[in-house]
C-alpha cells in the first residue's frame, strides 16, 4: 500500500499510476485525484498566493494502475489572484477537469466572523465507520471517520445531514490544502442513507472553498464534517457541506451534485 503522502512526493510524475487500495467503486477516488490535480495547479502560482476555490468536474472514472496524465494551463495572472486549469487525462480520454481560483490578501473594511460549529460528541464517542473489504470502498483504509450526524448509508434514515469526524489513520507530517480536499471527499453522499439497500452513486461536480488564514491544525486531530441535503430527486442529489478544526474553526466550504441509481 502507498500513503496519501508518498503519493504526493510523485505528484509531478508522469508516470504516476495508483493502486486499488485508493479505489472508490470502478474509479480511483474522487478525494485523491483532486488533491492531485491540485498539486498540479499550485506549482504554477507563487507562494503566497493560496488556493481560495476549487471546482472540479468528474468526466468519466479515473482507472487505477494506469498512468495518470496531466494537462495544467495557468489561464491568468492578475496583482493579487491566478486562475488555473487542469485535466487529468487516461487513453487520450478527459477524466477530471478542474479550475482553481488562487489569490493573496487583499486590504477590505469587510469583516465577519463565521457561524459557530455545531455541537457534536467528541470524536471517541462517535460511531466509527470501519473498513470492511469488498463491503465499503477501498480508500477508507487509510482514512477514518466517526458518525456525528445522521446515519449510515444503505439503512433508509430520512435525514437531511450526515457526517462527523475524520481523518487520515496514519497522521501526516503536515496537514496542506491537498490533505484537505482528500478529507472533504471522503465521507459518502448524505442521500445515501435514504435508501434501503445498496445502490450505485457518484459525484458529477464538487465546488470546494478554502478559508484563510488557515487555522492552525494538528495533524493527529480529526476535522469535523457536516453535509446538509438542499434537494434530492430525479436521480440526483445536491448537498453543501462545512468544515472546521476540532476546536470549532471553520477550515472550509463544499457543494457536490451527485448522481443517485436507486
Amino acid at each position: 500500500m502507498t500513503t496519501f503522502d508518498e503519493i504526493l512526493k510523485r505528484a509531478d510524475d508522469d508516470t504516476l499510476t495508483l493502486s486499488p487500495d485508493w479505489g472508490q467503486g470502478r474509479a480511483l477516488f474522487g478525494g485523491l485525484v483532486g488533491a492531485l490535480a491540485f498539486q498540479r495547479m499550485q506549482d504554477e502560482v507563487a507562494e503566497e498566493r493560496p488556493l481560495r476555490a476549487l471546482q472540479i468536474a468528474f468526466v468519466g472514472p479515473v482507472a487505477a494502475e494506469q498512468p495518470l496524465g496531466f494537462e495544467t494551463r495557468l489561464l491568468r495572472e492578475g496583482k493579487t489572484a491566478s486562475q488555473v486549469q487542469t485535466h487529468l487525462v487516461q487513453e487520450d480520454s478527459i477524466r477530471l477537469a478542474a479550475l482553481g481560483s488562487f489569490g493573496g490578501d487583499r486590504e477590505s473594511t469587510v469583516a465577519l466572523e463565521p457561524e459557530p460549529a455545531p455541537s457534536v460528541p467528541a470524536p471517541g464517542d462517535c460511531q466509527a465507520l470501519p473498513f470492511q473489504p469488498g463491503v465499503t470502498p477501498e480508500f477508507t483504509r487509510h482514512i477514518e471517520m466517526r458518525r456525528g450526524f445522521g446515519a449510515l448509508p444503505f439503512t433508509g434514515q430520512r435525514h437531511r445531514e450526515m457526517g462527523g469526524w475524520m481523518r487520515f489513520r496514519e497522521a501526516p507530517e503536515h496537514l496542506t490544502d491537498a490533505h484537505i480536499i482528500a478529507l472533504v471527499d471522503a465521507w459518502p453522499p448524505a442521500v445515501l442513507q435514504h435508501l434501503k439497500g445498496p445502490a450505485p452513486a457518484s459525484s458529477m461536480s464538487w465546488s470546494l472553498e478554502m478559508v484563510h488564514p488557515r487555522p492552525e491544525l494538528d495533524p493527529a486531530e480529526p476535522l469535523l464534517y457536516r453535509a446538509v441535503i438542499d434537494q434530492a430527486g430525479a436521480g440526483y442529489g445536491h448537498t453543501h457541506a462545512t468544515i472546521w478544526s476540532r476546536r470549532g474553526e471553520l477550515v472550509a466550504m463544499s457543494r457536490q451534485a451527485v448522481t443517485v441509481f436507486g
